[in-house]
């Protein structure tokens, strides 16, 4: 069977999944399971990702990761890469810890996002390593839950933001959602093409991405974009305080001339995370407009 084609863009969403080589363990004890947490906090930073839940078990983990500036397999083989070294050099092994390619799905923020949380975070009730998430110390759900400080690596407000605007109703109103999602099935289940999951508008637009994908890679990027304006000249002094203008240009920089999420924040002071959110706000917004 061919091997799925790599669906990477800017502010993709993927549900990304890896297993230890020959379903052996990638972590051996807690020192192990740190020392992975720390190598994914720094690829994070790194990367410039946005990662909104996780979940680390003995043999395999989950991530669910959005990718600002399209970088899911160099953040990827950095993560594994680093985390296969230390591994090996703690114990004295050599080899592959986790096996072949990782899996990463795309997938459509307004149908799935929230479900893919919930499940993430449920594996180990799953697998019956515990009998509540809450028990679990290697998954993102106890900070997400209010009963952890949240790592500066996870992204919660998004995730909190779908359950209402005071943080501590939302958080109760988080766990009561995980709760309820015991005993369900796999989202997996509805996966297309072997790396899309979502509504069907989501997965027909992704479709003609996949089909494009190859075509597009052979022009080289700087004659794709050869003739589009400065960022001086994008986020001219005419702007002035005009915030909804200013984020009509931040998504026009993006979507329409290819900039960045980092190279649009460092011309206007903010963070990428929040360019992000304004890019994906405004496309939220126009297919509400659409309806």
């Amino acid at each position: 069977m061919a091997r799925p084609l790599r669906l990477e863009f800017p502010g993709a969403l993927y549900h990304v999944t890896a297993r230890g080589n020959a379903r052996h363990a990638i972590v051996l004890d807690d020192q192990d399971r740190q020392r992975f947490l720390d190598v994914l906090a720094r690829v994070v930073d790194r990367f410039h990702l946005l990662l909104h839940a996780y979940c680390l078990m003995d043999n395999h983990y989950h991530l669910l990761v959005e990718t600002p500036e399209a970088n899911l397999s160099k953040a990827m083989r950095q993560l594994n890469g680093v985390y296969t070294q230390a591994f090996n050099r703690r114990h004295r092994r050599v080899g592959h810890v986790l096996q072949g390619r990782f899996k990463a799905i795309v997938v459509d923020r307004d149908s799935y996002l929230l479900e893919l949380c919930r499940y993430v975070v449920l594996n180990p009730v799953r697998a019956k390593s515990t009998r509540k998430p809450e028990t679990y110390a290697w998954s993102s759900y106890r900070a997400t839950a209010g009963l952890a400080a949240t790592p500066p690596f996870l992204a919660v407000d998004w995730l909190l933001s779908q359950f209402g605007h005071q943080r501590l109703a939302a958080q109760r109103k988080y766990r009561a959602f995980v709760a309820e999602g015991m005993g369900q099935g796999s989202p997996w289940e509805h996966v297309q093409g072997q790396v899309l999951l979502g509504s069907e508008r989501f997965i027909d637009q992704l479709r003609v991405g996949l089909q494009d994908k190859r075509a597009l890679q052979e022009i080289p990027r700087e004659q794709r974009f050869a003739a589009r304006p400065t960022l001086s000249h994008l986020f001219s002094a005419r702007l002035g305080t005009d915030r909804t203008r200013r984020n009509e240009v931040i998504r026009r920089a993006h979507v329409d001339h290819g900039y960045s999420l980092s190279e649009i924040g460092q011309a206007v002071g903010l963070h990428y995370s929040t360019i992000s959110r304004i890019v994906n706000r405004q496309d939220t917004d126009n297919a509400h407009n659409k309806t």
